[in-house]
């Protein structure tokens, strides 16, 4: 039971990248190493972001059942890393797909320009 919650991050970062893949949203969509300089970015500023917060107090790591209790530094469980991943995965590709759906709304104009 203690890996419930690291397998439910995995399951869901495996549906984020079946949707991107399937649409070909973010990593899909053209350039994936832009995409995953990205990703990687967001991961790594909330990482400190978090580091910050641990070291201030305000930040701390609770047990649970459902985690494995590993962790990589005092108070930051592995398990951040992965939820971190997919909440910066879930923002891009929602971005994307919202910027693909208003795209394909707006007016056209003359010769395939848009209003």
């Amino acid at each position: 039971m203690g890996f419930l919650y690291l397998c439910a991050l995995l399951i869901s970062i495996g549906g984020m990248i079946t949707l991107d893949r399937r649409f070909r949203l973010f990593v899909f969509a053209g350039v994936p190493w832009r995409a995953i300089a990205v990703l990687v970015t967001g991961v790594v500023f909330f990482l400190v972001w978090d580091l910050f917060g641990i070291g201030l107090g305000v930040f701390f790591r609770g047990e649970t059942a459902f985690m494995t209790g590993l962790v990589i530094a005092p108070e930051l469980p592995v398990e951040e890393v992965f939820f971190l991943l997919l909440l910066c995965y879930l923002t891009m590709v929602v971005f994307c797909a919202a910027r693909r759906m208003l795209a394909a709304r707006l007016p056209r104009t003359r010769a395939g320009e848009r209003a």
